[in-house]
């Protein structure tokens, strides 16, 4: 069970004290690309609804194209908002743009499947996680979008969250569905202990992240570019990292 819950639906306890963020040189003007395309196959919980797209008008019968999109917040590559789990917690449109970007490091991560992340995988990564830092695992389980294997993806121990948490981590995004246990994983009265640590204090969780392999043992600036939504527990996100001087 959670171990830093009141009652169901509280216990926020305020945005965690980050420092201001460094101003780093990048290396590069090239912006890396780690979010998935927005369609009705991108990956999901089984729970949630399959995205549905529509085109309500079209050219030549219409004026212009004019697309409709149906999804849950929490499908594709997306940032959850510390309401996501509490009800006294901020909401989208209250997520200061500062956590949404910002240096961090990208980490190479061995797991298996259904396998645990622990404490102990945090402290031999490279680069070393400075105060303020966004944290994003590469663990290689993007390769398995549309395969049962996605499905029985690795999930952090709770003592891994309280690690980020103590050593001010802002965000920490991963290449699969949830940092906690995978569904099917899941006994009946499970209660996303780690979600709870790290959104209680706001530290950000972004999940079904991409494409950034080649940019593991750097540091990197991050953008989440999140969809503002008004008085909502998560977004879609465009996310882009380049990579800066260390």
């Amino acid at each position: 069970m959670c171990d830093v819950c009141d009652a169901k639906g509280t216990g926020w306890r305020g945005w965690l004290a980050m420092p201001e963020p460094p101003i780093s040189r990048p290396l590069t003007a090239t912006w890396t690309e780690l979010s998935h395309q927005v369609h009705a196959d991108m990956p999901r919980i089984a729970s949630f609804p399959r995205p549905r797209f529509e085109r309500l008008r079209s050219i030549p019968d219409s004026a212009a194209n004019v697309t409709e999109m149906q999804m849950a917040v929490h499908t594709g590559t997306h940032v959850d908002s510390p309401q996501h789990f509490f009800n006294d917690a901020p909401a989208f449109e209250d997520i200061p743009l500062t956590r949404l970007l910002g240096p961090g490091v990208v980490w190479k991560i061995a797991a298996e499947p259904d396998g645990l992340i622990t404490v102990a995988d945090f402290e031999k990564a490279t680069p070393s996680l400075r105060p303020g830092d966004i944290v994003a695992l590469d663990t290689g389980w993007s390769d398995h979008i549309g395969t049962d294997r996605y499905n029985h993806h690795p999930s952090l121990d709770v003592e891994a969250a309280h690690w980020l948490v103590a050593h001010q981590a802002k965000l920490l995004a991963c290449d699969f569905g949830t940092p906690d246990l995978a569904p099917h994983a899941r006994k009946p009265d499970h209660a996303f202990p780690v979600h709870h640590v790290l959104l209680s204090q706001g530290v950000l969780v972004c999940e079904h992240l991409t494409g950034h392999r080649a940019l593991a043992g750097q540091r990197v600036e991050f953008i989440f570019s999140a969809l503002n939504i008004r008085e909502s527990d998560g977004a879609p996100a465009r996310v882009l990292a380049r990579p800066i001087e260390a």
